[in-house]
């Protein structure tokens, strides 16, 4: 099982990928190899493929699109020529005049031997594969000679196995088992999300303790834009026994010896992985950023230090990702910054070895009071003169960026973000936004996890104990409790509670309906937000299709 780390659009490095490691599996005298869904394309290509309803048979054809599939499926011919010592199962997108086929191209001998469609395309949450593909007619298992035995092998790819679960009429795995396959490979390109290791044991050994066969779990690593693919490979014998798993978060060649018929491995079963909630998180989160950067081309990271625990946790991540080297840390102080703000901003990038600047926005901020004062009519000072401070401190970031090439990460968290509690063209400029999926008391067990795991105060105790605050005007505070809407944030966002079963689970009327209304008026915000790292099941992005205009209160 290769889980490799490909890039979107890179055909060549996909493919040069594939190759060093079906040599790796070669070397190891391997009989198979697979590789992940979509493999030479990278995952989700999204509109560098051409939807279906722009690709009829004639006609009004899209060049671009076109040529990239063309060049994807013929990165495979040439691959098929160059592997003869193994057999390699290489996802990849197929094609015929009309249609596109999510695919996984069998390799024998130095040729294509044959190609399986995938049948189940998802269309939830990040997935949107009916706007592309067109699902298999029939799926039968391919009959194989490894070392003068027959193997009858079901490949299928990623959805298929997830009939049950999210309730399709058609069963592919099942269907493979019933027409003879012995052994069950499934390819995927399955994206990270707290406790989805949970997820697939429970159906990987479902299906294979149901049908008696063993299932292999091929899934990609690496993070791509918003979504990280966390690896960890599973094989699972005939009896549902847990007998190879792949490193989580890290490209890895994972070796699985099968006996067959008997579909059982040279063990009893191994142990599954200690799960560890915040290690899991703060390591996806890293992939994420790491990937991110140099993916884009991006060296260098800048992040606005307020002395709060969002900019600091976010600091930690970006060092550990990119290392200190490569981090800056801009404290922006004005006249309403405390003494403690400061003071802990410096003190953590001096933790971190991290470089730090110190701009005060005073004299920018009398000038755009100067200029503004004629125009606001004597009114009160209010949000206006709080905002012009958070965005001039995102203009000071977006300078520096434009001037060294720095990318800029955000420093927002997903309570904040849900909420609206943040400020367009201000705390939330940025090319990247580290912790938008991480909600506020996440964000403390976190830190906690980082400082434990360094075995030093790498994050001052003073950024857990502060009352959180914009310090924009004097004596202010953040306007909740967030050891309570926290929570109730999570609810409505990740677990879709509706109102009636929040008041139902304790929430005060009062408290829900002022929730929900600041979620619904912040989507406008919510759209002009730099792209958010995905590590909870629903996250604010791809997969949140929200309308900026709605007057639903349910």
């Amino acid at each position: 099982m290769a889980q490799i780390n490909p890039t979107v659009g890179d055909l060549e490095g996909n493919s040069s990928l594939v190759r060093d490691y079906v040599e790796k599996a070669v070397r190891a005298k391997a009989d198979i190899v697979a590789f992940p869904e979509m493999a030479i394309t990278g995952y989700p290509p999204l509109d560098l493929l051409p939807p279906r309803e722009v690709r009829p048979p004639a006609g009004n054809r899209r060049p671009a699109e076109e040529e990239f599939i063309r060049l994807n499926k013929q990165r495979v011919l040439d691959l098929a020529k160059q592997i003869d010592q193994i057999v390699a199962i290489v996802g990849f997108v197929d094609y015929d005049e009309s249609r596109l086929f999510n695919s996984a191209a069998i390799i024998n001998q130095g040729r294509l031997v044959s190609t399986v469609h995938k049948t189940l395309l998802p269309t939830y949450d990040v997935f949107d594969e009916l706007r592309y593909f067109t699902p298999a007619r029939s799926n039968n298992p391919l009959v194989l000679t490894l070392q003068e035995q027959k193997l009858t092998l079901g490949i299928s790819v990623c959805e298929d196995l997830w009939d049950e679960e999210i309730g399709y009429g058609v069963k592919v795995v099942d269907s493979l088992c019933e027409h003879g396959a012995q052994l069950i490979v499934n390819v995927n390109a399955s994206p990270y999300h707290d406790k989805i290791r949970e997820t697939r044991l429970r159906i990987l050994r479902r299906k294979a303790s149901r049908t008696r066969v063993p299932i292999f779990y091929v899934n990609m690593v690496g993070g791509q834009d918003e979504l990280v693919f966390d690896g960890e490979s599973l094989a699972i014998d005939a009896k549902g026994n847990l007998i190879a798993v792949g490193r989580q978060f890290e490209e890895d060649l994972v070796l699985v010896d099968i006996k067959l018929p008997e579909g059982v491995g040279t063990s009893n079963g191994i142990s599954e992985p200690r799960y560890d909630r915040e290690q899991e998180m703060f390591n996806a989160l890293v992939l994420g950023v790491k990937d991110y950067f140099r993916k884009t081309g991006f060296k260098r990271a800048l992040i606005g230090l307020s002395g709060g625990i969002d900019s600091s946790l976010v600091a930690v991540i970006a060092s550990e990702a990119l290392g200190k080297e490569n981090v800056t840390g801009v404290s922006m102080p004005s006249r309403h910054s405390s003494e403690h703000s400061k003071s802990d901003a410096e003190t953590l990038a001096d933790n971190l070895g991290i470089e730090f600047l110190s701009i005060p926005i005073e004299p920018v901020f009398n000038a755009y009071e100067q200029t503004l004062t004629p125009h606001f009519k004597d009114r009160p000072s209010d949000v206006a003169e709080e905002n012009l401070q958070s965005r001039i401190r995102g203009n000071i970031l977006m300078a520096l960026s434009n001037k060294f090439g720095h990318l800029v990460l955000a420093t927002g968290n997903k309570t904040e973000l849900a909420l609206g509690y943040a400020t367009l063209y201000g705390d939330m400029s940025g090319g990247l936004e580290v912790i938008g999926d991480v909600s506020k008391m996440e964000v403390y067990a976190l830190a906690r996890y980082r400082n434990k795991k360094a075995g030093r105060e790498a994050i001052p105790e003073n950024c857990f104990k502060k009352i959180p605050s914009a310090e924009l005007k004097p004596n202010q505070f953040d306007p909740f409790d967030y050891a309570v809407v926290s929570p109730l944030v999570d609810e409505m966002i990740e677990n879709r509670l509706s109102r009636a079963e929040l008041i139902q689970k304790g929430y005060t009327v009062q408290l829900v309906d002022d929730v929900l209304h600041r979620i619904r008026n912040a989507e406008y915000k919510r759209r002009q937000a730099p792209p958010t790292i995905k590590i909870t099941k629903k996250a604010f992005g791809l997969g949140w299709k929200m309308p900026i205009v709605n007057k639903f209160t349910g």
